[in-house]
């Protein structure tokens, strides 16, 4: 946990406090200021040789034993969870903390999934997540406030947050029919989206609600946008009997039946979110997908400058293939 060099050095300190405690009791012997039977009976002169080794080894090393743990859990108290022990708490951080840099791009449900496996291995995962989204609440908030899309990012941060059960729910209640809420306004938005909405009123920009937002939740990772840009996504569809048509919204283009040709984004060549770029040529490892091919990918991929890193990033690629085609 990268303690051990300390302790060996807070016993050494130990050891020579020690000896500096003998010597005054030698001097004060020497110069008669100490009694005889004083004397006697703090360097327990009347126990064998041995035995006072012993007895002053163990005494002291339980008495700084004792002290560094309660120091320990009395200064790390307010930053774990309730019942970790100290000990796990410490070897959680610094095994995460010395783990691989990964970036995982995508979007859509898989790449949370992917997310919490990552979670067990180490702290330095980013995710690169599209800003396509259309559908939905992110839609309606997208529409209302010229918001990007912060549906993919609330999935995600749930599944980075420390506390993944308690936040998972939190982030994705929806407002909605059926819950003794009403019907207004709030009606089919999740509360991680509505979170995220005020976060970018406060700090006055989408990534800097993300930031705040990675430190309220205590999330164990990033979620970075590929782009900043308000971009749109577009297909070519061949439909049977009606050839190629174009078909525009991410939350639409599944629900042509037909098969895609071709996606572009609008405008079409967004700028890459510059973080993003930087996580990317400092990964060990990164990994595309899982999730929809077209429309949680690609996205992420149209963006010119994000797939020239990808190329030319060091770091090994894994590409998680779906194992059946997504219907539409």
């Amino acid at each position: 946990m990268g303690i051990k060099r300390w302790l060996v050095m807070l016993g050494f300190g130990a050891v020579l406090v020690g000896l500096g405690w003998v010597y005054l009791v030698l001097v004060i012997r020497r110069t008669q200021f100490m009694p005889e039977p004083i004397y006697h009976l703090i360097t327990l002169q009347f126990v064998p040789p041995w035995a006072r080794i012993l007895f002053s080894f163990c005494v002291g090393s339980g008495l700084v034993f004792w002290s560094i743990t309660r120091i320990g859990r009395n200064l790390i108290a307010p930053f774990r969870p309730a019942g970790d022990e100290v000990v796990d708490s410490l070897y959680e951080y610094t095994r995460r903390n010395r783990g691989a840099h990964i970036v995982a791009i995508g979007g859509g449900t898989g790449l949370p999934t992917l997310l919490r496996g990552l979670t067990e291995y180490t702290r330095n995962i980013t995710a690169i997540v599209t800003v396509a989204d259309d559908g939905g609440s992110s839609g309606r908030l997208r529409r209302d406030l010229g918001l990007l899309p912060p549906g993919d990012f609330r999935n995600n941060m749930a599944a980075l947050a420390r506390d993944e059960a308690l936040m998972t729910q939190v982030l994705q209640y929806r407002f909605g029919a059926g819950s003794g809420n009403g019907t207004g306004d709030l009606q089919g938005h999740a509360f991680g989206n509505l979170l995220l909405a005020a976060l970018t009123g406060i700090t006055g920009s989408f990534d800097e609600a993300l930031l705040a937002a990675e430190r309220v939740l205590a999330l164990r990772g990033r979620v970075l946008p590929s782009t900043l840009e308000n971009v749109t996504l577009a297909a070519d569809v061949a439909v049977e009997g009606q050839g190629i048509e174009r078909v525009i919204g991410e939350s639409v283009i599944p629900k042509v039946h037909g098969r895609i040709q071709h996606v572009v984004l609008d405008p079409p060549n967004p700028a890459a979110y510059p973080p993003a770029l930087r996580a990317i040529f400092d990964a060990d490892l990164i990994v595309i997908g899982p999730g929809s091919l077209y429309t949680s990918i690609l996205p992420n991929l149209l963006v010119p400058d994000l797939a020239q890193a990808l190329c030319r990033a060091p770091a090994l690629k894994v590409y998680v293939c779906n194992l059946a085609a997504q219907p539409g």
